[in-house]
């Protein structure tokens, strides 16, 4: 079944981790083995095969360049202007997948018909579409940059990321949108940009909502009170997205998916940690939603984590077509699956752009 991921950090992956993510994972995890830099070295997800063999059609895929001050340790770049370089390094690695054929931009409703007029199910080459967000808006250096972002094809936005941001704090943060944060909703609302409400903080999402009037997602947010924390949705929050007519997706990441999840310390195994527990979170948004209608998949995979930090049973972006069995097994219907796995943000896509 066509499968629609609405997070997944590719250039990321690819500009600042130097992963080829054109071949096979099997040789990137190999060349990688030994190194040290980071924690995520040889345990990745993601590579463009692999979506194919998980039939992921269309994405959403992101740029990332959050900037930092002296007064956080946070890991970020040294200013604004560093870190739009950073994304225009990243812009360029799209484009270079375009020429090879192995990607295709999309950003109208034209563009995403003709994409999805093939079969995708017995093609093993097919490029994959790809929507162009960026996480965190801290390299929007003013106005006119969001406007030049807006013609090369951004077309959703999350203000926030991790800790404070120029335009919004994010996660781990607590306070509102900052004033430039309002000045920069109002001009997404004018260029149709769809706001992603993925990262922000609880004053900040209610701020958002009252002052944007446009699309609006969560890319990759799961369930609060299943897991309690600042980052996950509470049950007002996704009451207001469904309300709004939004699409949360469903992130992938250990932590969000079971309590009491000790970063660096607690590990699949020792959580017994299994696939199956994203249903927990569908269940929970579609019980709240009245239908399912307003869940997808986010899997936010290898986004600053690896397989040490993913359910034991999902060591490739690829077994995520697993889920339909999943979902099949808890009752939900043919139609139901599909919706989930893409018919949602395709439904959206094509909100946001009439």
């Amino acid at each position: 079944m066509l499968l629609f991921d609405a997070h997944l950090d590719l250039s990321l992956n690819a500009i600042h981790w130097n992963r080829d993510l054109s071949r096979p994972l099997a040789e990137v995890r190999e060349r990688e083995t030994g190194m040290t830099d980071l924690p995520v070295r040889a345990t990745g997800t993601v590579t463009l095969p692999e979506m194919r063999a998980a039939q992921i059609g269309i994405c959403v895929a992101t740029q990332i360049g959050h900037s930092v001050s002296k007064k956080t340790p946070l890991r970020g770049w040294n200013s604004p202007e560093i870190a739009w370089a950073q994304t225009q390094g990243q812009l360029a690695w799209y484009r270079a997948m375009e020429d090879r054929g192995l990607m295709l931009q999309i950003t109208n409703t034209d563009q995403l018909d003709a994409h999805l007029n093939q079969d995708f199910e017995t093609q093993s080459e097919f490029p994959i579409g790809y929507i162009l967000s960026l996480e965190g808006a801290d390299s929007i250096l003013n106005l006119k940059h969001l406007e030049r972002a807006y013609e090369y094809g951004l077309r959703a936005l999350g203000p926030a990321h991790y800790g404070p941001g120029r335009y919004a704090p994010g996660t781990g943060e607590e306070g509102p949108l900052e004033p430039a944060g309002r000045e920069l909703l109002k001009a997404m609302q004018e260029l149709g940009i769809i706001l992603d409400v993925t990262h922000l903080t609880d004053q900040g999402f209610w701020e958002a909502l009252d002052l944007f009037d446009g699309p609006v997602w969560a890319s990759h947010s799961n369930c609060r009170s299943l897991v309690p924390y600042q980052r996950q949705l509470s049950d007002e929050q996704i009451a207001a997205l469904v309300e709004r007519g939004a699409v949360i997706g469903m992130a992938m990441d250990a932590w969000m998916l079971v309590p009491n999840w000790i970063r660096g310390e607690t590990t699949p195994q020792s959580s017994g940690l299994m696939f199956e527990a994203i249903a927990d979170h569908i269940d929970h948004i579609c019980q709240i939603a009245g239908s399912s209608r307003h869940c997808g998949i986010g899997s936010d995979l290898d986004g600053g984590f690896g397989y040490e930090q993913t359910p034991q049973d999902l060591k490739s972006i690829s077994k995520l077509q697993s889920l339909p069995g999943i979902l099949t097994r808890r009752g939900y219907s043919e139609e139901d699956i599909a919706a989930i796995m893409h018919g949602n943000w395709l439904r959206a896509l094509r909100e946001a752009w009439a």
